[in-house]
C-alpha cells in the first residue's frame, strides 16, 4: 500500500525535477559561457574633393544690365494737310530708309495752286514797285531845283516804301508756298528703321497727326544701372562726359561687353561708356550710365546679329583698378559667403569669407581664406564644425584618372 503511494507521487514529481534540472543546466552553462569578443567599429569617413586657393591679381568687371533703346527716335508728324497719295516700301514696320527718302507723299495739288498764285502776285508785286519808282524819278526831275516846301510825298517816297513792302509780303508768301509743296513729301534726315506705322494710302491726315515712328540706326544707347561703389571702381564721377571720340584714348571712356541669348544662341556687342546722369535716381538710389553701341545693325553686328533695339542685354564693364584677390572654384562658395576648409588634421572647418566678384566658374575673396588652404567643391549634404573628412586633391584625382 504503501509503495503503491510512493510510486504515485513519483509520477508526479518526476517530471518536474526533471524540468528544474534542465533549466537549472541551462542557466549554468549560459553563465559559463565567456562573453562575446567587442570589437570597435571604425568611423567611415565621408570623401571630398578639394581645391587650393590661389591668389591673383586682377581688373574686376562691373556687372550690370539694361535695355536697348534709339539714341535717335522722332515721331513722324505732318506740317501741311491732305489725303496721303503714296507710301513708299521702306515705310513698313521694321523696314530700313535712307536719309532724305521720301516715306509718304501727301497730296499736292491745292499747294501747287497756292504757289502759282503766290508767283503771280510776286509779278504783280514788282510791276507795282517799278511803276512807283518811275514815277518817283518823273517827280524827282520836275522838284529838280527846288529846296524849299519838297515833302517825301511829293517825291513819291511813301509810294515807292509801300511797293517795296509788299513785294517782300508776296516773296514772303511765295517762300511758304515753296515750303508747303516741300512739305507734302515726308521725309527723315538719318538712316532708320521703322517702329511704327500709324497711316495708309487713301487716308486723310492733318498737320499734327501722328503718322508713325521712326529711329536712327547710326547709335543705340543702354542706360545701365550703378551703385556708389560699382562708381568707385570703375573711377566714374557722377555728371561724367566722355571727351573725343573714346576709340583712342579719349578722357578713358570704359569699354563695356553687351551679351543676350538671340535665336539659341549667346551673342555679344562691344561699346563705351560715354556719359552718367548728373542726378540720383529718386526711387532706386542708383546712378544710371550710358552706354553707345555703334552702328548696331551694321559693321557692330555679331555674327550677323544686330543689336536690336528693345533687346535686355546683360553687361559687363570693364573695370580700371587692380586689386589682389584670393582664387576659388565657383562651387566652394556656400550660401553666399561661406565655405568649407579642410585643415591639417583633415577636419572641417566652416569660414565666412567677403566675396569680391563671382563669376560661372570662379569666385573672388578678399578674407576668410589663405593661399594653399584647401577649400571642399564636392556636394556635402551635411556640414559640421569640426567633423572628420579623407580630402581628395581633385587635380591628383584626374591625373590618376588619366594614367588610367
Amino acid at each position: 500500500m504503501q509503495s503503491s503511494k510512493l510510486k504515485s507521487i513519483l509520477s508526479k514529481t518526476l517530471p518536474v525535477l526533471i524540468i528544474v534540472l534542465g533549466v537549472v543546466v541551462v542557466q549554468v552553462m549560459v553563465a559559463a559561457k565567456p562573453p562575446p569578443e567587442q570589437k570597435e567599429e571604425e568611423q567611415r569617413l565621408i570623401s571630398l574633393f578639394v581645391d587650393p586657393v590661389t591668389s591673383e591679381t586682377v581688373t574686376l568687371a562691373i556687372e550690370t544690365q539694361g535695355e536697348v533703346r534709339p539714341k535717335t527716335e522722332i515721331e513722324l508728324i505732318p506740317q501741311v494737310s491732305g489725303q496721303i497719295v503714296e507710301v513708299s516700301d521702306q515705310f513698313n514696320t521694321g523696314a530700313s530708309f535712307e536719309a532724305g527718302s521720301t516715306l509718304i507723299k501727301i497730296d499736292d495739288a491745292d499747294y501747287r495752286l497756292a504757289l502759282i498764285r503766290a508767283e503771280a502776285r510776286v509779278a504783280e508785286a514788282n510791276v507795282m514797285l517799278e511803276q512807283q519808282l518811275a514815277e518817283a524819278d518823273v517827280k524827282k526831275k520836275q522838284l529838280q531845283g527846288r529846296t524849299s516846301n519838297v515833302t517825301p510825298l511829293a517825291l513819291n517816297a511813301p509810294q515807292v516804301a509801300e511797293a517795296k513792302a509788299k513785294l517782300e509780303s508776296a516773296q514772303a508768301d511765295l517762300q511758304e508756298a515753296r515750303l508747303n509743296m516741300a512739305r507734302t513729301g515726308i521725309k527723315v534726315p538719318f538712316n532708320g528703321r521703322v517702329r511704327e506705322k500709324n497711316v495708309g494710302v487713301g487716308q486723310y491726315v492733318s498737320a499734327g497727326t501722328s503718322l508713325g515712328r521712326v529711329f536712327a540706326t547710326d547709335t543705340v544707347e543702354v542706360r545701365l544701372p550703378l551703385t556708389d561703389s560699382q562708381l568707385i571702381e570703375l573711377n566714374l564721377p557722377i555728371g561724367f562726359e566722355v571727351a573725343g571720340d573714346g576709340e583712342n584714348g579719349g578722357s578713358g571712356a570704359p569699354r563695356v561687353a553687351l551679351t543676350a541669348d538671340v535665336g539659341g544662341e549667346t551673342h555679344t556687342w562691344q561699346g563705351r561708356i560715354v556719359r552718367t546722369d548728373a542726378a540720383v535716381e529718386q526711387s532706386t538710389r542708383l546712378v544710371y550710365a550710358t552706354a553707345e553701341i555703334d552702328d548696331p545693325y551694321g559693321k557692330g553686328r555679331d555674327h550677323g546679329m544686330p543689336l536690336a533695339v528693345g533687346l535686355f542685354v546683360s553687361a559687363e564693364i570693364e573695370g580700371i583698378n587692380e586689386t589682389e584677390a584670393l582664387v576659388m572654384p565657383r562651387t566652394a562658395l556656400r550660401n553666399a559667403d561661406k565655405v568649407y576648409v579642410i585643415n591639417d588634421e583633415s577636419k572641417l572647418e566652416i569660414r565666412t569669407v567677403d566675396v569680391l566678384s563671382t563669376s560661372n566658374d570662379r569666385v573672388l575673396v578678399t578674407s576668410g581664406v589663405v593661399v594653399g588652404e584647401r577649400v571642399v567643391t564636392s556636394t556635402i549634404p551635411t556640414a559640421t564644425d569640426g567633423m572628420l573628412v579623407n580630402a581628395i586633391d581633385r587635380t591628383d584625382s584626374e591625373i590618376e584618372l588619366a594614367q588610367n
